[in-house]
C-alpha cells in the first residue's frame, strides 16, 4: 500500500517536472529575439510590397488658383499617369482605374505619360482601355520617357484614334462656361524633346496656365514661365518609400516625389501613378487616381 502511494507520488513529480519543462521550452521558443523580430518585419514588408500594386487609392485635393476664372470655380480634373501596361500591370488593373475615374464624373481627364513600359504590343490595348475614359470637356495627354523609348508616333496615333487629344509641345485655349485658360502639354524632358516656350506660344500673359508634363523636374522652368499649375507623374511616388515626404523639422523635402508642391507662384501635383517598373512592387505608395478640384483663390 505504502509502496503504491510512493510510486504515484514519484510519477506525479516526474509529470510535473516534464510539464514545467515543456512550458518553459514553449516560452523560450516564443520569446522575441532581434533576428526573429527582423525576420517577421521583413516578411510583413514583402507581403505588403507584393499586395500594394493591386490596390487603388483615390486622392482628392482642392487647389486654389488666383488666376482661375470665377466661372470655372470647381472644375474637376481626374489625373492618371504611369500606366505601364506590361506583364507587371494587367488589363484588370487598368480597367478598374478607368472605371473609378469615370465614376468621379470629371470635367477633364489629364494623362501624363508612360502608358507602356517596353513592348509595342501593349500600346494598342492600352489606348483602347484609356479610350473608354469619359470627361465632359475631353481627355488630354502628354508622352513620357517610356513612350518615346518604345514608339512615340505609334502611341500618339493610337490615342488620337481613340479621341484623346495628345499635346506635343503645344497648347490651346480651353473654353468652358463662358471663360477660358491656357492648357498646354510638353514632350518628355528626359529624352530631350521638351519645348516649354513652344507649348506656351499663343497664351496671354495674364491668363491662367495649366501644364501637363510627365517629368516634374520642369517645375523650375514652369515657374519662370508663369505657369499656374503643373500636373506630372514619372516618380511613381517613389514606388518603394522608406521615409516621410517631410523632414524631421516638418518641412517638405526638396525633391517632390508625390503630392502637391509649390515653387514661387507655381503649384505642382505629382501623382503616384498606376503601374510599376523594374519590379512589380510598391511599398507605402499605393497606385493612385487623383481628383483635383480647381478653386478660385480668395
Amino acid at each position: 500500500m505504502f509502496e503504491h502511494l510512493s510510486s504515484d507520488k514519484t510519477n506525479n513529480k516526474h509529470m510535473a517536472i516534464n510539464t514545467t519543462w515543456r512550458g518553459r521550452r514553449r516560452v523560450a521558443e516564443r520569446r522575441a529575439t532581434p533576428l526573429r523580430t527582423l525576420t517577421a518585419g521583413l516578411m510583413q514588408m514583402a507581403r505588403t510590397a507584393f499586395a500594394e500594386p493591386y490596390q487603388l487609392a483615390v486622392e482628392r485635393h482642392a487647389i486654389a488658383l488666383p488666376r482661375l476664372p470665377r466661372e470655372l470655380d470647381g472644375l474637376r480634373i481626374v489625373h492618371l499617369s504611369d500606366i505601364h501596361h506590361s506583364p507587371f500591370t494587367s488589363r484588370e488593373q487598368i480597367e478598374r482605374a478607368v472605371e473609378v475615374a469615370n465614376s468621379l464624373q470629371p470635367d477633364i481627364v489629364a494623362l501624363t505619360g508612360d502608358y507602356i513600359s517596353h513592348e509595342r504590343e501593349y500600346a494598342a490595348p492600352c489606348a483602347e482601355m484609356l479610350g473608354r475614359l469619359r470627361a465632359r470637356c475631353g481627355v488630354y495627354a502628354v508622352l513620357g520617357n517610356h513612350d518615346n523609348w518604345v514608339d512615340a508616333a505609334l502611341i500618339t496615333d493610337l490615342f488620337r484614334a481613340e479621341g484623346i487629344r495628345v499635346l506635343v509641345n503645344e497648347g490651346l485655349r480651353f473654353e468652358d462656361r463662358g471663360a477660358s485658360f491656357w492648357l498646354a502639354g510638353v514632350d518628355d524632358t528626359m529624352v530631350g524633346l521638351e519645348d516649354l516656350p513652344l507649348a506656351l506660344a499663343g497664351s496671354r500673359a495674364e491668363e491662367m496656365k495649366l501644364l501637363l508634363a510627365h517629368n516634374p523636374v520642369i517645375l523650375r522652368r514652369a515657374a519662370r514661365a508663369g505657369v499656374d499649375l503643373v500636373l506630372s507623374g514619372h516618380t511613381h511616388g517613389g514606388q518603394i518609400t522608406w521615409r516621410s515626404e517631410r523632414s524631421a523639422s516638418g518641412r517638405v523635402r526638396r525633391r517632390i516625389l508625390r503630392g502637391l508642391g509649390r515653387r514661387s507662384e507655381t503649384q505642382i501635383y505629382v501623382t503616384r501613378g498606376l503601374g510599376t517598373v523594374v519590379l512589380p512592387l510598391r511599398y507605402g505608395c499605393l497606385p493612385e487616381v487623383s481628383l483635383l478640384q480647381l478653386r478660385c483663390a480668395e
